[in-house]
């Protein structure tokens, strides 16, 4: 059977409209406000900015804590001659991939929002010198 003939089977199995359902986003539910669907604080950000840094600080230092033991256990069943050894090895290394990329996932998140604060103050501050120029030059002319 061909491509056009199968998709034209599925086509008709699924239903008429089937073709029209395709790479489209659904449609909005009646009645939406169309507004916003995320709202985020300043405190919910720079909270959430605070466990990221903590949980990079915890990984630099648990997610290693059974590096040196696991190492050991390798070397010592690959000398008695067990495959284990270096399936074990292997484990670690993975693992310690793992963690690295946990971490410099955690510094990204916990840095980006610091920035986004630091930024968004600035950005304050200025809009409030803009508006509050304009009120004296309202005032002036």
């Amino acid at each position: 059977m061909s491509f056009d003939e199968e998709w034209s089977a599925a086509r008709a199995a699924a239903g008429s409209n089937a073709a029209m359902r395709l790479n489209q986003a659904p449609a909005p539910a009646p009645g939406g406000g169309g507004g916003a669907d995320l709202a985020l604080h300043q405190d919910q950000i720079g909270a959430i900015g605070s466990e990221a840094y903590e949980l990079h600080t915890r990984l630099q230092t648990d997610g290693k804590h059974a590096a040196t033991a696991t190492t050991e256990a390798a070397g010592a069943l690959t000398r008695e001659g067990f495959a284990s050894g270096a399936a074990l090895l292997k484990a670690n290394t993975v693992w310690e991939g793992q963690v690295k990329t946990l971490v410099a996932a955690c510094a990204t998140i916990s840095n980006g929002l610091n920035y986004s604060l630091s930024s968004h103050a600035k950005d304050e501050q200025q809009l409030h010198a803009d508006f509050t120029a304009s009120a004296i030059d309202t005032y002036l002319k």
